[in-house]
């Protein structure tokens, strides 16, 4: 896989692409290899908690932490390792942890993948019980870890996670 191939998405900041790292359910962390295009192993989870939603990344941009652009895919279906939604923006978690600012944009996919996101326009459109879901696990995911921590902050709206994106287009 070419990555510098892949579009950032069909209308950047706010309808972009995902390249899915780690499906929805997996305790296994994965990363792509940047030179090769495969997708590696990173680690096991030391914690039993698994993702509660497919997480990626934005092909052609680079975030305040050195790597792309993360994103995590609110949906209903885990999506294969290495495949790539186009989803539309909605928000983002402010975070950190013990490499510094570490935030994480929140999207769904397109009306034209699955239709029942389409009256989700903002971070706050989302019901809390999911809010919630998304925040504790980020909590808690590196808590077992030895020498990593994190701190989530709070959701902010679409608008400033539209600006996040916005920065980080290479």
């Amino acid at each position: 896989m070419n990555l510098k191939k892949l579009k950032t998405g069909e209308n950047p900041p706010e309808f972009i692409n995902v390249l899915v790292e780690i499906p929805q359910g997996s305790l296994i962390k994965y990363e792509i290899d940047k030179e090769s295009g495969c997708m590696m192993v990173d680690r096991f989870h030391y914690t039993s908690m698994p993702y509660p939603f497919n997480y990626g990344f934005v092909p052609n941009t680079m975030a305040e932490d050195g790597d792309p652009t993360d994103v995590m895919v609110v949906s209903s279906q885990p999506l294969a390792v290495g495949v790539v939604i186009p989803v539309r923006v909605i928000g983002m978690l402010e975070m950190e942890d013990e490499a510094g600012i570490d935030t994480k944009v929140i999207a769904v996919p397109t009306s034209k993948v699955d239709p029942f996101y389409a009256h989700i326009q903002d971070i706050l459109d989302l019901d809390e019980p999911t809010r919630n879901k998304i925040k504790h696990f980020f909590d808690h995911y590196k808590e077992l870890e030895p020498n990593k921590w994190v701190k989530t902050k709070e959701f902010l709206g679409k608008g400033e996670a539209m600006k996040n994106i916005e920065k980080s287009i290479t």
